[in-house]
């Protein structure tokens, strides 16, 4: 816990087993109290190397849901838990367990509500061997969405995440997608909700064994991005009515 605030991380796996152990093992369970894993229907044994390392909140998908059908059981989870931070955490090792101190301090403090670690904030992304074309992609994407969102992130694409349990509760994170572009209807959700987001710099790492997907499923990925973000754009302006931006409170 920090300031009596109970923290949980939540880890959506997918083929994982090679991974998992390593990210695990650097999480910092002086302040983290309970880990939970949703396999997302892996091919591999995750969920066997989940039980020998002593995860005790492991949930199986009886079909792939994807992505986003991943984070919505880690998050339902998380709050079934009573948790106050919850701290998304991918297990393909890619992002640093050992910046979960910083991102729940901030949320703990009441300084901000979300807190993101970004890659593109220092030299963190190239550095790490992200491919130019999703570099550049990235930058692109990110730049158009602050047009778009009136906002002023370094990323809007990182897989590092953490949440004050206000705001799991306010945003309908269940009416999203179950695909990828989740997470950037999420950020949108918690901006239309008036919600702040801080972000911290993170290293990342790119190898044969991280979670990646390919050239075609970026392209569609990007396109709704892009739907989003126009989305958010015609709502602020009165000219749809969405039904994500609906608040569960």
């Amino acid at each position: 816990m920090i300031k009596n605030k109970k923290v949980v991380i939540v880890l959506p796996a997918y083929n994982a087993a090679l991974t998992l152990e390593k990210t695990y093992n650097e999480i910092p369970f002086d302040i983290v109290d309970e880990v939970v894993l949703v396999d997302d229907m892996s091919k591999d044994n995750t969920v066997e190397v989940a039980g020998r390392i002593g995860i005790k909140h492991v949930i199986q998908h009886k079909k792939n849901r994807g992505y986003g059908g991943n984070q919505k059981s880690c998050y339902d989870k998380a709050l079934e838990l009573n948790a106050d931070i919850v701290v998304m955490l991918h297990p393909d090792y890619q992002y640093t367990p050992l910046l979960i101190h910083s991102m729940a301090n901030i949320i703990a403090n009441d300084l901000y509500p979300v807190v993101f670690g970004s890659r593109i904030l220092g030299k963190g992304a190239l550095k790490g061997g992200m491919p130019m074309y999703k570099y550049i992609f990235n930058r692109c994407l990110t730049l158009s969405q602050n047009i778009l969102l009136n906002q002023k992130l370094s990323e809007y694409h990182t897989g590092y995440r953490a949440f004050s349990r206000e705001v799991l509760e306010t945003v309908d994170y269940e009416a999203n997608s179950d695909d990828f572009v989740f997470d950037n209807e999420m950020i949108s959700q918690i901006f239309m909700a008036d919600f702040e987001i801080a972000e911290i710099t993170c290293p990342t790492k790119y190898f044969p064994d991280a979670s990646s997907i390919n050239f075609k499923r970026s392209m569609e990925y990007g396109l709704g991005v892009l739907r989003v973000s126009f989305t958010h754009f015609f709502y602020k302006m009165g000219l749809n009515k969405s039904k994500i931006y609906r608040k569960k409170k």
